[in-house]
């Protein structure tokens, strides 16, 4: 018997080792992850647009802050060239009035009336040539203005100029194209003024006339913007003496000039005095009228009329400060400006409509004036706002395709429900005929049937059609494969695995119609030790062969062994449910999961320690248990708990089964039972081979034989003709076989109760959850 045993092994070790390499081709990290993504993706086609959303977005993001330092790197070049120009500009045209100004103040003619309008001034100081307090005469005064007036004339005339003033060092005028001006001192002149004394030549800033003057429309009336171009005059003694000014339209050149520097639909520059007052006419005069900030009538202008102060909202979309213009603050590029500062600023601040405007200042204090150019933020980065909206259309589309296909996903899964339901309602599957329903499980439910053709009785196990996932399919698919590369007669056999145009995933195995061991005994009580051995032996056989492939089954349990007549012979053991099969060759490549898999009644301590350290010795392990199992009708602990239930299979010995119930065990039997359950592993039997070989040894016993085996089979199949108990694995219909008979039967003795297990702990865990 040990030579036939030992050959049996050596043939189940022939096997082509290329095998092993194909069990495990294509399960590395990537493959694996490759694949399941793929899966995924391919059942979730609602996420595609999510991830062209996500991409996109990225994307986007990216694009967008690249284009926006572009045009925020443009704009702060074009804004910064714009006003650099707008200044050189200015402070060409203030130095060309400048010299016009010197060139005609310098014209001997003219110089010498001044000082002799001067003499005479003085002596009138003085009491000489009328009396004192008296006035010069009326022709006398015409007479000097129309000398000076000829000697100015042509040269005013050419440089644009329209009209002059003279000033004594007192500042007051003693000869004026406007006669209303001589003798009198004027307030506004004086800041022009004081700088001319000093020698220097100088361009005034816009100011409101002292006296009334014709307006651009030729409307006579008072405070029009004005402006001087000024000279000292000297003596012999090159000392200043007075001044000579000529006036200046703002609104031609001046306002010309800045009204150049204009930036799209919104752009402008404009300049400001040292009191933040706008000198130079705004572009959007005629929405300043609209809004309040300019008095609506004929000629008003924003020249002298508007000050750079922040509103505080945006007044061309009918926003009203709560307090006067006075009391609101000046724009930032406002008080940049007045700060004697030179910048520019994208950050979009309120101008004086109160509408954000991105900004360049400068100030030029020789003039005590500052020049501001802007442009309204919304025109500035109109080409990134475009961007940014058609991003957003993109993103709303993809998610509405997204929500669309999910949607229409959630359609079409429950129709393939359906559909896969109603196939199985209809008893056809593929060629196969599906009969009566064995079983259910978590995963899965088995159903007796036939081939079509060749009408033998098989087993047929579907995948619930609620539970047709990817992560379900790989372990249904990796069952099958496993399983049918098994060619070991005790272990079960599959016939055929496909999946119909519906859908329903399943394949077909042998059909055994018998018994499982945990049936057995909890029905049938402690088997005879002769049956025990016989039913060891042939497990080991079924083991050694999935050992030698580098398989561990890590589920090995009375549940999953069947026990049934075949073939004219009785007690043949099949081992079944291959789903937590793993290859050694993939804990080498470190790819295995570290969950801890297995039914806790009947995992080795490593399995509970370390789950990825398992091997074929851990199958051991169960094995063992599942023996003591037979012999004893007990499980090897009693516990309240399963942390409890797993300490005492990493720490206690559990008692040799002959101390469990009184019965005598054979100790060779009990010594190869007990070595199963060693807690190292090296202790243990290194492989299936080794065990059947002690169990070879065990002394032959009368208490189990072939014809005792017989006349077990035909009793019990007489009482079960039409209550059957048949079971795949977990997929059992446990109310086939009759109960326990109260009294003696064929297996040689009075049947013991089944020993109390804690609820849940003969379930199946899957990844650290029960099954």
């Amino acid at each position: 018997m040990v030579s036939w045993l030992t050959g049996y092994f050596k043939h189940s070790n022939r096997q082509d080792k290329s095998l092993r390499g194909n069990l495990t081709f294509g399960q590395t990290t990537f493959s694996k992850t490759f694949r399941s993504t793929g899966q995924f993706f391919r059942q979730h086609l609602w996420i595609w647009p999510l991830v062209a959303f996500v991409i996109l977005a990225t994307l986007g993001y990216f694009v967008n802050r690249s284009i926006k330092h572009s045009i925020e790197g443009s704009l702060q070049s074009e804004l910064s060239t714009l006003l650099h120009v707008e200044r050189s500009m200015m402070e060409k045209w203030f130095q060309n009035q400048e010299s016009n100004a010197i060139s005609l103040a310098s014209l001997p003619g003219v110089r010498t009336a001044v000082l002799q309008m001067l003499d005479h001034h003085e002596a009138i100081a003085a009491g000489k040539g009328i009396g004192a307090g008296e006035k010069p005469r009326s022709e006398e005064i015409d007479e000097w203005n129309g000398k000076l007036k000829q000697l100015l004339l042509p040269g005013m005339s050419a440089h644009h100029f329209v009209g002059y003033i003279v000033v004594d060092r007192e500042q007051r005028v003693i000869a004026a194209q406007t006669k209303e001006l001589i003798g009198q001192v004027v307030p506004q002149y004086s800041t022009f003024l004081n700088t001319v004394m000093e020698g220097e030549s100088t361009v005034s800033v816009p100011f409101p006339s002292a006296v009334l003057l014709r307006d651009p429309n030729g409307v006579l009336r008072a405070e029009v913007p004005t402006m001087f171009a000024l000279s000292p005059v000297r003596n012999e003694d090159f000392q200043t003496v007075a001044c000579i000014g000529f006036r200046i339209r703002p609104e031609r050149e001046f306002t010309e000039i800045l009204q150049l520097g204009q930036m799209g639909e919104s752009g402008e520059t404009y300049a400001v005095d040292k009191n933040g007052l706008m000198v130079s006419n705004s572009r959007f005069d005629e929405q300043l009228i609209i809004s309040g900030l300019i008095p609506d009538r004929e000629g008003a202008v924003s020249i002298l009329n508007v000050q750079a102060r922040d509103p505080g909202g945006s007044l061309i979309d009918g926003y009203r400060p709560k307090v006067r213009r006075g009391d609101l603050p000046f724009t930032f590029a406002c008080t940049s400006a007045l700060e004697g500062k030179t910048g520019v600023s994208l950050e979009g601040h309120r101008n004086y409509r109160g509408v954000p405007a991105v900004s360049a200042w400068t100030w030029l204090p020789k003039y005590d004036m500052g020049i501001i150019t802007e442009i309204d933020a919304k025109e500035a980065f109109q080409p990134l706002s475009i961007l940014r909206w058609v991003f957003f259309s993109l993103f709303f589309l993809l998610i509405l395709t997204a929500v669309a296909i999910f949607v229409f996903t959630l359609v079409v899964a429950r129709m393939q429900q359906e559909a896969r339901e109603a196939a199985i309602e209809a008893k056809e599957l593929g060629q196969y005929r599906l009969e009566t329903l064995l079983g259910t499980g978590a995963m899965g439910v088995v159903y007796k049937g036939h081939h079509s053709m060749m009408r033998r009785p098989t087993a047929i196990k579907l995948l619930k059609s609620e539970n047709v996932s990817p992560s379900a399919i790989e372990r249904f698919e990796h069952e099958v494969q496993i399983t049918c590369q098994l060619n070991n007669p005790h272990t079960i056999a599959i016939y055929d695995y496909g999946r119909t145009p519906e859908g329903v995933f399943y394949y077909a195995m042998e059909f055994l119609d018998g018994i499982n061991l945990q049936s057995l005994v909890d029905r049938y009580g402690p088997q005879p030790a002769g049956r025990v051995v016989e039913i060891l032996k042939q497990i080991c056989s079924s083991l050694y062969e999935a050992h030698s492939l580098g398989l561990v089954h890590r589920d090995i349990k009375p549940a999953n062994i069947m026990l049934n007549r075949r073939g004219g012979e009785c007690d043949v053991v099949k081992v079944l449910d291959f789903g937590l099969v793993r290859s050694l060759e993939e804990d080498s490549h470190g790819e295995s999961s570290k969950a801890m898999t297995g039914t806790p009644m009947y995992m080795s301590p490593e399995a509970i320690q370390n789950p990825k350290s398992i091997d074929v010795r851990s199958d051991i392990y169960s094995l063992g248990a599942v023996g003591y199992f037979l012999l004893t009708g007990q499980s090897l602990f009693q516990a309240t708990s399963l942390g409890e239930l797993f300490q005492h299979h990493i720490d206690s010995v559990p008692l040799p089964p002959s101390q469990r119930n009184g019965v005598s065990v054979d100790p060779q039997l009990e010594g190869a039972i007990m070595a199963c359950l060693e807690k190292s592993r090296a202790n243990r039997p290194q492989t299936a081979k080794d065990l059947a070989i002690k169990l070879e040894l065990v002394a032959a016993n009368d208490d189990w034989c072939r014809e005792k085996a017989e006349a077990w089979w035909l009793q019990h199949e007489r009482e079960s003709r039409h209550e059957r108990d048949v079971s795949h694995g977990d997929d059992v219909q446990r109310s086939s076989w009759p109960s326990a008979p109260s009294s003696p039967v064929a297996n040689g003795g009075p049947v013991a109760p089944s020993a109390k297990t804690v609820s849940g702990f003969e379930t199946t865990m899957v990844h650290g959850e029960s099954e």
